[in-house]
């Protein structure tokens, strides 16, 4: 509830039980969730914000779903083998090329298609190709072999 929703708006990835509920009670008690607003609103979009934040009221791991609090849903016997699996799925990913990969997202989000956005884009690929990662990671995929940051 309340600021524990503003964390789960921070992740990246979110997992959640089909027994987890979310609420923005803060109106209930005279407050508003400021602090927590801006990252509420990204995950959630401002019309469904605006329902929470006015309403107070309770909605489950499904309604967080669909809303895009969640990005996984399952039952709570679940829980640690499917967080370790996307972790180990992460694991699995060259450490700079998910750093460059999540730096995409927050500096393309809701950006016009440019021909500047299209040259940094372009820039970013070619830059991140020829780096250490982005050369052993083709050479592993060519030779059929893990990359070297697989442990």
């Amino acid at each position: 509830f309340g600021g524990a929703v503003g964390l789960v708006s921070c992740c990246d990835i979110a997992v959640g039980t089909t027994r987890a509920s979310f609420s923005l009670s803060e109106v209930k008690i005279g407050l508003i969730p400021a602090t927590i607003s801006p990252y509420v609103i990204q995950a959630i979009g401002a019309r469904a914000a605006r329902r929470y934040f006015q309403t107070g009221e309770r909605f489950n791991a499904d309604a967080a779903l669909k809303l895009g609090l969640l990005s996984d849903v399952v039952a709570e016997d679940e829980l640690d083998s499917t967080v370790s699996a996307m972790a180990n799925t992460l694991l699995a990913n060259s450490p700079q090329a998910l750093t460059q990969a999540k730096q995409l997202v927050l500096d393309y989000a809701n950006r016009e298609i440019t021909p500047d956005l299209i040259k940094d884009s372009c820039t970013r690929i070619a830059d991140i190709r020829v780096s250490e990662e982005g050369q052993e990671g083709l050479k592993a995929f060519l030779e059929k072999r893990s990359p070297n940051w697989v442990k």
